[in-house]
């Protein structure tokens, strides 16, 4: 196949939109489909906002590929292709064929971690630790998968698919098969690369013969699973030599998904570096004549031209970004990349990463929620003037949704310039799509009609000026002064206070609380050459963070030289040159020429109740109303302010 033949870039002289990113607009043929653009969808999060948004192709979802032992959320999850789930189905396809998208169904086969009620199945016989058994496949077990594959595949088609995504990464079935880590078989199907691929190289074969040469089939797999003892890359590109001439397109990916460790590496934590997965593409792409995508923490349209420019890959996948902002690709076909709402890669929107109790997005409230919060924001039936009382990001949120409904709007921030605590995010690399989230609210502040006044402290009198109909405290929370003896040496400093002269800190530094600023900081510190002991009450780093932002923290730090942690321990005294503290009832000490305090924030409750009294409505959001992480404060200004 000549790609280059297929290569129909754009010519418009249109200024901005797709002469910004003519590589990612470029629409290409695949088989007998055109795609009107470089984007994929991936399946993660709903799928009917991005269906408008702009992709070129639209992942509806997952199937199951077999009707028994295949789900990874239920026993009884239903089979999408049995007679009273058809119109769901087919649902799927005309809501991602609405605005010019083609429709992509993900086929997954959950092996040896399939929720079931009796035994599931894998490539070794074992017991799980929920206690279910997983018994190793035989020939007819295996034909009979296949078989199941195939079936589900040619039913995709029938129900006007344009493509079906065959999930073979992340520890799936096939990857089980695949990977040494997980296939110890000793028989024709394991040890060797010949054996182990034979199963799934089975499973690709059949799905072909089933839908014909003429349908396009997509495959994703992971380049590494990122955990010891897994498969090599080489092998997987081997595989993927071995059945390219059944598959049209290739998505490269990494980790794992149920084992968590690999987890962070599949959907990367703030703790990993933008676009982790696209050397693995562009190596695969030398090998392979089949059209190659990749995923994983692409973030700006810049970074997914990028790619596509140098032939590193020839679509690139969006998961998170498009939760964050569905409207992601069309607003980079028309050149407003600055509107583009980025993503935090903060882990909320994933079930695994809070246990399901408390999914949603830091920057979206309308993820999850799509009943309550609408597409456009409700304009107000009457004008009100509604005063905005500090200018973090829940400020900031509050004001531009409550300008949005047609108030007057003005925004008091006592600093001389925007942002609250997200400001500390220019000083630390870890923090760069934080920083990128502050610079999108700055410049929707800048083009909105919001009044903004900076260096001005609200107080009583001044909010009785401004004759207000509603008022929203948004004052965040001021940091917390432990009663320690030695807290008031000239060399103790809350951590707040460090950013600005981070690198003219002493060599030696103690950092009292191992939250997750503090754990941060002291990340950004060693990196820096310092000498760093975090000390932290907690059996546990980072308890505010949600797990996969734990693992993420933990391999991270665990490859850091200069920081330790002291887990279980309490500052007794700081002192000139030390810190004393008690580890496990035992008293040590550590020598320190910088402390740094990080032991949380509290609310101001006088300043907050200052401003009651003034208007009935009167509310307060954010850190202001309890300290906590950016998607609580953001979905709270939402709600807030778009009920105003």
């Amino acid at each position: 196949m000549d790609k280059s033949a297929e290569n129909l870039l754009l010519t418009t002289s249109k200024e901005g939109g797709i002469m910004k990113f003519p590589n990612l607009f470029n629409p290409i043929r695949v088989k007998n489909i055109m795609i009107n653009n470089r984007i994929i969808a991936t399946p993660a999060g709903p799928y009917h906002d991005k269906a408008i948004g702009g992709a070129g192709v639209i992942v509806t979802g997952s199937a199951n590929a077999s009707r028994k032992r295949a789900s990874y959320s239920k026993p009884d999850d239903p089979y999408i292709f049995d007679k009273y789930h058809r119109e769901a189905t087919r649902e799927r396809v005309i809501v991602a064929h609405q605005a010019g998208a083609k429709a992509s169904l993900e086929l997954i086969h959950s092996g040896q971690y399939a929720r079931v009620d009796d035994y599931a199945i894998g490539p070794v016989s074992f017991t799980r630790s929920d206690g279910i058994e997983v018994r190793a496949m035989d020939e007819a077990m295996m034909e009979e998968v296949a078989n199941d594959w195939a079936e589900t595949a040619r039913l995709a088609k029938e129900s006007g698919f344009d493509i079906v995504m065959l999930h073979f990464a992340h520890g799936w079935l096939p990857a089980e098969f695949l990977s040494p880590l997980f296939n110890k078989r000793t028989d024709e199907y394991g040890g060797s690369f010949e054996n182990r691929s034979k199963f799934p190289k089975m499973i690709v074969e059949r799905v072909r013969e089933a839908v014909g040469p003429d349908f396009v089939l997509d495959m994703r797999i992971s380049a590494s699973e990122c955990v010891n003892g897994s498969i090599e890359f080489q092998d997987v590109l081997q595989f993927l030599k071995l059945i390219e001439d059944k598959i049209d397109m290739v998505n490269i990916s990494a980790g794992l998904d149920i084992d968590h460790e690999g987890n962070v590496h599949m959907a990367p934590t703030i703790f990993k570096e933008h676009m982790p997965n696209v050397d693995w593409a562009a190596e695969v792409k030398k090998h392979v004549n089949i059209h190659v995508s990749v995923v994983g923490a692409i973030m700006s349209p810049q970074e997914a031209e990028s790619i596509i420019a140098e032939g590193k890959a020839d679509f690139i996948a969006l998961g998170r970004p498009l939760i964050a902002d569905p409207f992601w690709p069309k607003k980079a076909k028309e050149g407003r990349d600055e509107d583009i709402v980025p993503c935090l890669r903060c882990q909320y929107c994933y079930h695994i990463s809070t246990d399901r109790k408390n999914v949603g997005c830091s920057v979206n409230p309308r993820y999850t929620r799509p009943h309550l919060v609408p597409l456009e924001t409700p304009k107000a039936k009457q004008q009100k003037r509604v005063v905005v009382i500090g200018g973090g990001p829940a400020g900031m949120k509050a004001a531009l949704v409550a300008e949005e409904r047609g108030h007057e709007v003005i925004l008091l921030e006592k600093g001389d310039e925007l942002g609250g605590a997200l400001r500390y995010s220019a000083y630390e690399e870890l923090k760069i799509d934080l920083y990128n989230y502050l610079k999108y609210l700055l410049v929707q502040i800048g083009k909105s009609k919001v009044i903004v006044k900076t260096g001005i402290e609200a107080t009583p009198g001044l909010i009785k000026e401004l004759s207000p109909d509603a008022i929203i405290i948004a004052i965040g929370a001021i940091p917390f002064t432990p009663p320690i003896p030695g807290v008031s040496e000239p060399h103790v400093i809350q951590a707040v206070d460090v950013y600005e002269q981070i690198d003219e800190l002493s060599h030696d530094i103690v950092i009292i609380g191992g939250g997750s600023t503090g754990c941060e900081l002291g990340l950004e510190l060693a990196k820096k050459g310092k000498q760093v002991t975090i000390v932290e009450g907690n059996k546990t780093l980072a308890t505010n963070g949600n797990s996969l932002y734990r693992i993420g923290l933990r391999q991270v730090m665990e490859k850091e030289p200069t920081l330790e942690w002291k887990l279980n321990s309490y500052c007794k005294e700081i002192k000139a040159d030390e810190v004393t503290y008690l580890e496990d009832g035992e008293e040590k000490s550590i020598p320190a020429s910088t402390v740094i305090l990080s032991t949380g924030m509290r609310t101001n409750h006088n300043m907050i109740e200052s401003f009651y009294g003034i208007v009935p409505d009167t509310f307060i959001i954010g850190d202001a109303n309890k300290p906590r992480n950016v998607m609580d404060a953001t979905r709270e200004a939402y709600f807030i302010a778009v009920n105003i």
